[in-house]
């Protein structure tokens, strides 16, 4: 079915603009805060990588639920209601973890945002993109969406990273554990503030947009999206492609133990793979709208699938810095190309736009599993083998995934419907 433009050029702009902040913003307290400086705030919390582990396992076991509960939601209430009260609890979060709590007081902060950034924001961020690109392209739409907020977590991150060197004396290997915690402070204190500002933005930028559809979600209309066979494989694809995205967390930990880089240059590796994501996420959905987003994909788990396995080898050793640079960067492509694509292939599986909501929430609670179990097991890795065998171990597991994906992929592409909507030149 073909809809008609309900706003003008200038407002599309803004609005696909207003999702790609909020889509970024909501995520930088519970994740790219640790993902920049893990080193840092395991020292600065008093937390090993198994209790850090157990508190993203108590995100994803809320969150499991919290993505079935908040698919159907989004079907029935409007997006920009859900994603600005979703922003502003979340970054009341922040305010709790400026206090440095203890470890338990951390996980049960982290179930908290398990709701806040998934029942009342995923599920609703998904189906307003897929709006936004309904005339458009769909493999367009979300890799503006992926690329756009890879180039604000970019940014973002490069900012911290100065700030946080900023805060610390010139030799930071001579920093106090105190000046270490002051200066995570602050920038806790700055991702809370942009989280509220994405609030704000999404309330004046986002349009209401209502459809027949709102509100009349049934048990049967589920089940019939939960009955198709293209919805299982999407969410199979969506689960390898997240084992790899999550492993990019153990990046910055990779260069401090195995390279040998202090924590601060450490930190600067992850956020450069970060600046690969919105070219690699951009890229990917203009190139898929030449030679098809499933094909795409299974190309992108091919390159997924060799860097990790060069990571996992053992051949990257001390001082190989510009060897694993080389290897994070294509390593990096396919991670964030996938998560450029994964969701743009709805369309290819037939899923009812009408019906997006059901779908995204049986799609994430299978695809967004890693949630549960990568936390724990990258904290077990890398604490019962310390130093290079933890993280040869861990990328051995992405391999395995980037593999199955492979397959899982190359099934989806044999069986994908053909496009139903023009796209733009």
């Amino acid at each position: 079915m073909t809809q008609k433009p309900t706003h003008q050029a200038p407002h599309r702009g803004l609005a696909i603009a207003a999702l790609i902040v909020a889509g970024e913003a909501v995520f930088l307290l519970p994740f790219v805060l640790a993902r920049v400086f893990r080193p840092t705030l395991l020292d600065v919390f008093g937390v090993t990588n198994l209790e850090l582990g157990a508190a993203y396992s108590v995100y994803g076991v809320v969150a499991m639920a919290a993505y079935l509960f908040g698919g159907p939601l989004a079907d029935r209430f409007s997006a920009r209601a859900m994603l600005a009260v979703a922003l502003t609890s979340t970054a009341v979060g922040g305010l709790v973890m400026t206090a440095i709590p203890s470890p338990s007081t951390l996980a049960i902060l982290y179930g908290y945002w398990g709701i806040t950034t998934i029942a009342l924001f995923w599920a609703p961020l998904i189906r307003a993109t897929r709006e936004w690109g309904i005339n458009f392209s769909q493999s367009r739409a979300f890799g503006l969406l992926e690329g756009g907020r890879g180039a604000l977590a970019a940014v973002m991150a490069s900012i911290m990273v100065v700030l946080f060197a900023a805060l610390l004396p010139e030799d930071s290997e001579t920093a106090s554990l105190a000046q270490r915690t002051e200066s995570l402070r602050w920038i806790i204190l700055l991702l809370s503030a942009m989280t509220c500002g994405a609030a704000l933005l999404i309330w004046l930028a986002l349009p209401e947009r209502k459809t027949s559809a709102q509100g009349t979600a049934s048990i049967s209309d589920v089940a019939r999206v939960f009955a198709m066979p293209s919805v299982w494989l999407q969410a199979a694809v969506i689960l390898c492609a997240y084992v790899g995205f999550k492993a990019i967390d153990d990046f910055s930990l990779y260069a401090n133990q195995v390279i040998g880089l202090n924590q601060v240059d450490a930190a600067r590796t992850g956020v450069a793979s970060l600046w690969i994501r919105p070219v690699a996420a951009i890229g990917a959905g203009y190139l898929a709208e030449r030679v098809g987003a499933p094909l795409m994909i299974v190309s992108c788990f091919a390159l997924l699938a060799a860097g990790s396995s060069m990571l996992a080898s053992g051949a990257i050793g001390a001082g190989m810095v510009w060897t694993f640079v080389l290897t994070i960067i294509f390593t990096s492509i396919g991670i964030f190309a996938l998560r450029g694509l994964y969701f743009a292939i709805m369309q290819d599986g037939n899923i009812p736009l009408e019906h997006t909501g059901s779908a995204v929430g049986l799609l994430s609670v299978i695809g967004y599993a890693p949630d549960v179990f990568m936390g724990p097991l990258m904290g077990y890795l890398l604490d019962q083998w310390p130093g290079p065998a933890g993280h040869r171990r861990l990328f051995w597991i992405v391999t395995l995934f980037a593999v199955l994906g492979l397959f899982a992929s190359y099934v989806f592409a044999r069986r994908a419907q053909p496009r139903t909507h023009p796209v733009s030149p």
